[in-house]
């Protein structure tokens, strides 16, 4: 009976120590912190997300701080570091960011009413556009002229023309292109095109919604030479490193904000009826675009 009771105790001790490890502790901190890609008037931006940012606030029941953004790279590496808690990135940003730190999760986007330029649903365009009074109505017209990009890790403004509309002219932009400069926006973008400072540029549809509601340009201000594909609209991200249970009152803030008055003005300003679930699969197109670039 004792050697029976040796033998127990022996195969308890063992299978404590031969357990899997406990998981680490998630983070629950005090203050959670919200950033997003730039845009020309970042400021103006990041007004247009308080009502949003205040229900957020109120259901995590978390002070909710900005980080200020100078580029898509700090907003990344904000997020990748563990700085920002949550953060609105484009699509290629975000796999660009999940690649440097799997703690980084896309959890919604937005989908659109159709707009000026931009079609119903979750997912947008790159559009290349000129003038209209340029005589650049073809993508022929457009060989050797000035394009604008926005930034090297947008997806619509970099990554899509690179790839994509790269494949359809079978040259790279650089032999296409007589001269190729960088943005920082699509807004920037639209506003370089009508103001003669480059001659054709890639904005995102929903981008160049914006500037039109802004009153700084209209649609019949330009000419599409080229559409790309639909790709997913801008991924809203959290870092898995918190709590399970904070994770999912996040992703209840942004899949109820619809149902807050106060918050209809943030969707009437983005022409979106809601926010919609999203997983890392669905920007699995952005991965296949990236892979074919390098």
């Amino acid at each position: 009976m004792a050697h029976s009771k040796i033998a127990t105790a022996i195969a308890l001790l063992l299978t404590g120590a031969l357990a899997a490890p406990a998981a680490a502790e998630c983070e629950n901190p005090e203050t959670l912190t919200f950033s997003l890609v730039p845009t020309e008037d970042t400021a103006a931006e990041l007004q247009l997300y308080q009502p949003l940012i205040r229900h957020l606030s109120a259901v995590t029941g978390k002070p909710i701080n900005f980080y200020s953004p100078t580029s898509y790279a700090s907003v990344m590496e904000a997020v990748a570091s563990g700085w920002v808690d949550i953060a609105v990135l484009g699509p290629a940003s975000y796999t660009l960011a999940k690649a440097q730190n799997d703690d980084v999760m896309v959890f919604a986007t937005y989908t659109r009413h159709a707009g000026h330029m931009q079609e119903e649903g979750p997912g947008y365009r790159a559009n290349l556009i000129s003038r209209a009074d340029s005589g650049i109505e073809t993508i022929a017209d457009s060989r050797d002229a000035t394009l604008g990009l926005v930034d090297p890790a947008s997806t619509s403004g970099h990554l899509l023309p690179m790839v994509a509309f790269a494949g359809e002219t079978g040259e790279d932009l650089e032999d296409f292109y007589g001269r190729i400069v960088y943005t920082g926006g699509h807004d920037l973008s639209a506003l370089a095109v009508l103001e003669g400072r480059v001659d054709v540029a890639f904005v995102a549809t929903h981008r160049f919604d914006n500037v039109v509601d802004r009153g700084d340009i209209t649609l019949e201000d330009v000419n599409i030479l080229w559409r790309s594909a639909v790709v997913p609209q801008d991924p809203f991200v959290y870092r898995l490193g918190l709590c399970e249970d904070l994770r999912e009152s996040i992703a209840s803030a942004f899949l109820t904000a619809h149902e807050v008055p106060e918050v209809a003005a943030y969707f009437e300003a983005i022409n979106s009826p809601r926010f919609v679930p999203m997983g890392d699969g669905d920007y699995d197109l952005i991965r296949q675009l990236q892979a074919a670039a390098d």
